[in-house]
């Protein structure tokens, strides 16, 4: 199969570690992928500029608001008008189509090797692109998911066909009253089930997707890795980059690798035994 050529100028030395990256996950006898936003972003998800005007366009006039992320922490003064943020927002993130194939490349990549993706990004692009969802733990929680606001249970549920509704009923900024979600338990609204604070609901899903992230920890010790770190910030750094640097300096055999535009780093420990590449993401797996 032909891969389109990046159009990115690498220099000799990327293409050096290119190259070197593409032996260490031949030979690798298991790979662990960590993604963060940056992957999503190369796939064409922008929480600001064109993507963010087009799509909400009254909430900027009306509060001049500046990028999606923000927008969503905002306190809408009524839940009618704080879910026809929400649910457009989880639309365009959640169901909407991926616009650039960057997720379903690393696929081809890695799917004839033994992988798992650990993964703070809640998306959900890694199942929408055909990755088996047995080798798969979002940790941050899933746009795709409603939980109690109290919780008042470890239950969370699936929104897309409410949202739908919501964003084909919403006029003047305000979702119709009865389509507000609440707890079936307790009677309290429904919340997003991501990880802002200590009400996260860790439900049986997220528990078994841990259970076998640890699994494949431990299956794999000593074994020869690559972790291979997707565009991971310093946001939460103790969930992907720290222990990924940790596991490498721990396992001789054991390779770490960095694609990330601007912050593609490695601590002097594992220096010898790391390949940091600065680029667009989707541009180096095209190169890959």
């Amino acid at each position: 199969m032909f891969l389109k050529m990046p159009t990115t100028k690498f220099t000799a030395g990327s293409w050096d570690k290119i190259a070197r990256l593409q032996e260490e996950l031949r030979s690798a006898e298991a790979i662990l992928v960590g993604a963060g936003a940056g992957l999503s972003a190369s796939a064409g998800f922008d929480y600001s500029g064109k993507h963010f005007e087009e799509n909400f366009p009254d909430f900027i006039q009306k509060y001049g608001f500046q990028d999606m992320y923000s927008a969503g922490f905002y306190p809408y003064r009524t839940l009618e008008e704080y879910w026809a943020y929400w649910s457009r927002y989880i639309d365009i993130n959640r169901y909407c189509h991926i616009p650039r194939p960057v997720y379903q490349n690393l696929l081809q990549l890695i799917q004839d090797k033994d992988y798992f993706i650990l993964t703070t990004n809640v998306d959900h692009c890694f199942q929408r692109s055909g990755f088996d969802k047995g080798r798969l733990f979002y940790t941050q929680g899933d746009y795709g998911l409603w939980q109690c606001s109290k919780p008042c249970h470890n239950k969370t549920y699936d929104n897309e066909v409410i949202v739908k509704k919501m964003v084909a009923g919403q006029k003047n900024m305000r979702i119709p009253s009865d389509l507000i979600p609440y707890c079936p338990v307790c009677g309290a609204p429904m919340s997003m089930n991501l990880r802002a604070d200590n009400t996260f609901v860790e439900d049986e899903g997220w528990n078994a997707a841990s259970g076998r992230y640890r699994d494949f920890l431990r299956q794999h010790q000593g074994m020869k890795m690559v972790y291979l770190e997707l565009g991971v910030g310093g946001n939460t750094p103790g969930i992907i980059k720290y222990p990924f640097w940790r596991m490498t300096a721990g396992n001789p055999k054991a390779v770490y690798a960095s694609i990330n535009q601007g912050e593609a780093v490695c601590p002097p420990k594992i220096e010898k035994r790391s390949i940091c590449i600065e680029g667009d993401i989707g541009k180096v797996l095209d190169a890959l």
